[in-house]
């Protein structure tokens, strides 16, 4: 860890992947946490147990990708530091995150346990799943810390170039949780609950390996308890970049969240069904995520060493290798999407509900591969405020209404719920291939007049 990965110089196409991989595996066993909660309780509960694990884990997802956002602006900030050569800076860049995020961990922590009930009034959970919803919020909520804290250290590893460390950790957290889920769902029939205790149990597993490793292997910048405060202009930097992420994030989880809640007023196999689709989406949309962080701290770094086209060709490779997985991805999801939602549930209807509604998200996978690439870039470039006008365009003014409108409709099917993803999606690309060509006009300008004034010097 004493080693530092400088994605300014040399190749891109290699290193790109070969950092892309780590994460993209990292996030796979990250995601396994509520789809392993999911399949085994699918596997020896009945359609308001899953629905109960489905509901329940889409609302944590909805937090956690809060956390991400907002730790995306330690990975930034520690890589446009390491980019600009100031490494004394990069260790109090991780004590104001620490300072940031241990006051996030108490908030969420009370309040989720507090409302819980709340949430799953207004998630509209099944009758048959209500307790059992409250109650896997309530435990998830308690080790809320932990998966707070797993995403700190994971923003400060993004942002030093290291994919493989964290890849390490979830994976034997991964396997934790499996452990936990077959004691506690398996043997002990503790169904929701027993889900929620292995969560917890495989989040706090990681979060020591982590710091286990921080303490052996060391970090490549000076860092101490004395480091562990509020320092004014990074705190104010991090919530800067961080904050307009976040709180994208949460409102597109939100939107989606709303779907659930029309899913869900449809009936308990719909819900279901959305749930096991959901689960699965996650899984599906891990590979253009991972291109996205990847972009992120690689941009993030040539920005820093102010090498802007080479930032430009970054997001030119991520987009082409995102672009050729998604095509595999449509063709899965479409053609045979019912196979992968039999790994989830038994019951063929809620199977057949799930694949309706996740042929949609096939034709998503080609529309992401563009978007979340560009998201990428512009996170690591700090212009995460349009990130985040994008995101809540697509999600409020195109992804919401389209749904809502849809169901309403006679005859309507879960795909035709569905089809309000892409078209949210396609509208965000619009949007930020427009803002791409208006920033790239502004820095050609700029260049123009520095070296104007250079000629009649």
């Amino acid at each position: 860890m004493n080693r530092v990965s400088n994605f300014t110089e040399g190749k891109i196409f290699s290193p790109l992947l070969k950092f892309v991989i780590p994460i993209l595996m990292a996030l796979f066993l990250q995601t396994m946490y509520g789809a392993v909660d999911l399949l085994i309780v699918g596997q020896f509960g009945n359609a308001a147990d899953v629905s109960a694990v489905s509901t329940g884990s889409q609302v944590m997802y909805a937090i956690t990708s809060m956390i991400t956002g907002l730790t995306m602006g330690i990975t930034i900030l520690i890589g446009q530091k390491l980019g600009e050569g100031k490494r004394k800076e990069a260790g109090n860049v991780v004590g104001s995150g620490i300072s940031i995020f241990a006051i996030v961990a108490v908030i969420i922590t009370v309040m989720v346990s507090i409302f819980s009930s709340s949430i799953a009034t207004l998630m509209h959970a099944p009758s048959e799943a209500f307790d059992s919803t409250v109650s896997y919020l309530r435990i998830c909520a308690m080790g809320s810390v932990f998966v707070i804290s797993y995403n700190v250290i994971g923003g400060v590893f993004r942002g030093l170039g290291d994919s493989k460390t964290p890849l390490i950790t979830v994976s034997i957290a991964c396997a934790v949780n499996i452990i936990g889920d077959l004691i506690f769902v398996g043997i002990f029939k503790m169904a929701a609950t027993g889900a929620a205790y292995a969560t917890v149990l495989a989040q706090s597993t990681s979060v020591i390996l982590s710091l286990i490793l921080i303490k052996r292997r060391g970090l490549p910048f000076e860092f101490s308890r004395k480091s562990i405060k509020f320092h004014k202009h990074l705190t104010s930097n991090i919530i800067k970049y961080g904050a307009p992420i976040a709180l994208q994030d949460v409102l597109v989880n939100l939107s989606f969240l709303v779907i659930m809640m029309i899913g869900n007023s449809m009936g308990v196999v719909e819900s279901a069904g959305i749930g096991v689709a959901e689960k699965l989406v996650g899984f599906i949309m891990l590979i253009p995520n991972s291109f996205s962080q990847a972009v992120s701290a690689f941009v993030a770094q040539n920005y820093g060493a102010k090498k802007y086209d080479r930032a430009k060709k970054v997001l030119l490779y991520a987009i082409i290798s995102s672009f050729c997985c998604g095509i595999i991805m449509f063709y899965t999801i479409f053609f045979h999407g019912n196979l992968l939602s039999g790994v989830f549930s038994k019951d063929k209807d809620v199977i057949l509900a799930s694949w309706d509604y996740m042929k949609a998200y096939g034709v998503d996978c080609l529309l992401t591969a563009i978007m979340f690439s560009m998201v990428g870039y512009f996170n690591g470039c700090g212009k995460t405020t349009f990130v985040m006008i994008q995101g809540i365009i697509g999600a409020f003014c195109v992804r919401i209404p389209v749904s809502y409108m849809i169901s309403k409709m006679e005859s309507v099917s879960l795909f035709k719920v569905g089809l309000a993803t892409p078209t949210s999606t396609f509208v965000q690309i619009i949007l930020c291939v427009s803002f791409f060509v208006y920033i790239s006009k502004k820095s050609a300008e700029k260049e123009e007049k520095i070296y104007d004034k250079v000629e009649i010097l």
